[in-house]
């Protein structure tokens, strides 16, 4: 049973693959140290930290384990490693993820000497009372599903006068669920909430390009934390280094998850403009984040019929008021005690009001939501080039979207729930990072969430000419890129439930 201070320790040096630099001969080593061994005492207060977890490696040898200690055996065979960086100038101990190892003989050859990327997991099994241990000692190959691109910091050069989006980033698996008309994201084994907010949350900062001690607050908005009483957000600012360093593994940086079922996170995204516009919080950029391994209990019992749409996946924005790509033009939030969806305490799976979820709850809200703000603006469906909601199924938004008066040209870019199921909290906020792909300068864009219990967040924001300088640096993985790469796995129902529950 791991403790926290063994856990503490190693997650610190793990989840965000420090080494330590000599600048005095250049000398590299994994995991911090004091001294370098071989200019010796001379190098003492001259060793300089860095982090791996943004760069690419080569797997230089490896080999294949068939039968993982219990700690791993949910896994049951997987690879393992030794991955070099710079040249070789430094070396750490890997296992590969998301491969899943044949049960035939595999020549060792296929996997030596490719490039390969960190990927944020949990490391092996544990009880339901212990700690989630967590590393970015795994790796995957960049020829894959998972491309590399590099991170580079840029100084902010033109500020706003409303603010907005700066960079945004979505992840998801490689792994999918096909059934009838229906794709669904599938977390693998050792993914959670946790992880998928870790990697869409990098993936902004390589958008935005801004220095990640910049970023002043993070919130997360789930309703599948692993923890019931520890947050997500404080794991990402932890492996990402956001915010100041204060020592000691301290950053100067407030954190918060946060919780309304489906619009948990764009609850906060006015919050976070907020907060970017008062002069004294001396923020300059903030992080919103949805994610979800969205929860539901097997399909052969009550409120199983939820099986068959929910997904996995995180989307993640940065706010400010520099370099923005898509300014907040305005929002409205609609609120009701309408109980549609719930999840009692204690309880592993939610349950739901069936019928009752969509004509008093879900379409209520989001239309007087959306109407509400157009009002207040004096805007008509015309006036709007993208229209984007929270996304259950396939049916209730475009029922909603020409209730509203939106067309197919409106609302089609947006619809992603068919290509990666429901994502909960990520579910309106994976259509707008697909809008934000594809949209032009100057183009109004109309975002409405919905969050059982019961309310809706409308937003209207407008892209700025930045949002296609910007573009190249999402393009290796945006929306389109995860949906329809030809490395995707697709997985039968019984491996799909097996790789929900994970390790």
């Amino acid at each position: 049973m791991s403790s926290e201070p063994i856990e503490r320790r190693v997650s610190y040096i793990g989840d965000k693959l420090r080494g330590s630099r000599c600048s005095i001969c250049g000398g590299m080593y994994f995991k911090p140290r004091d001294y370098c061994g071989s200019c010796g005492r001379v190098s003492i207060g001259r060793m300089e930290e860095f982090s791996l977890f943004f760069e690419k490696g080569k797997l230089e040898t490896c080999t294949i384990v068939r039968e993982p200690t219990n700690s791993f055996r949910k896994l049951e065979s997987f690879i393992y490693g030794i991955v070099a960086f710079h040249n070789g100038k430094i070396r750490i101990p890997a296992r590969l993820t998301d491969y899943i190892v044949p049960r035939e003989n595999v020549e060792i050859s296929l996997f030596e000497g490719r490039e390969v990327t960190p990927r944020f997991r949990r490391r092996y099994s544990v009880g339901p009372d212990e700690i989630i241990p967590t590393t970015s000692l795994t790796f995957t190959f960049i020829d894959e599903y998972y491309p590399y691109q590099h991170y580079e910091i840029i100084k902010p050069n033109k500020i706003y006068e409303n603010p907005g989006i700066v960079g945004y980033g979505f992840y998801t698996s490689r792994f999918r669920i096909k059934e009838g008309n229906m794709i669904r994201a599938v977390p693998f084994l050792d993914e959670d909430s946790i992880t998928a907010t870790v990697e869409a949350a990098k993936w902004a900062l390589i958008h935005s390009a801004i220095d990640h001690s910049l970023i002043g607050k993070v919130y997360v908005g789930t309703e599948s934390n692993p923890y019931a009483v520890k947050p997500i957000a404080s794991k990402v600012i932890q492996v990402l280094d956001l915010g100041e360093k204060l020592g000691n593994g301290v950053q100067g940086v407030d954190a918060i998850d946060t919780e309304f079922a489906c619009k948990a996170a764009t609850s906060m995204i006015k919050d976070a403009v907020s907060l970017v516009s008062y002069e004294k919080s001396n923020i300059q950029f903030t992080m919103v984040i949805g994610a979800d391994n969205s929860q539901s209990s097997p399909r052969d019992s009550p409120s199983g019929e939820l099986d068959f749409f929910v997904g996995f996946g995180a989307a993640a924005f940065i706010i400010g008021k520099y370099d923005v790509i898509a300014e907040v033009e305005g929002w409205y939030s609609a609120t009701s005690d309408t109980a549609d969806f719930w999840r009692r305490d204690g309880q592993r799976y939610p349950s739901h009001g069936g019928r009752f979820t969509g004509e008093p709850a879900y379409f209520k809200h989001i239309a007087k939501a959306a109407s509400k703000i157009m009002e207040k603006m004096s805007l008509k469906p015309s006036d709007i080039q993208y229209f984007v909601c929270h996304q259950p199924n396939i049916p209730f938004p475009v029922r909603v979207a020409r209730i509203l008066g939106f067309k197919e040209d409106q609302y089609l870019p947006g619809l992603q729930v068919g290509r990666f199921g429901n994502i909960y909290a990520g579910s309106s906020l994976l259509g707008l990072a697909a809008i934000l792909d594809v949209a032009k300068p100057y183009e109004r864009i109309l975002l409405v969430s919905y969050g059982s219990g019961a309310g809706s967040d409308a937003y209207v924001f407008v892209t700025t000419p930045q949002i296609l300088s910007k573009r190249f640096r999402i393009e290796k993985f945006n929306v389109r890129y995860q949906a329809e790469n030809k490395f995707l796995q697709y997985i039968n129902y019984d491996t799909y439930r097996r790789f929900k529950e994970g390790i």
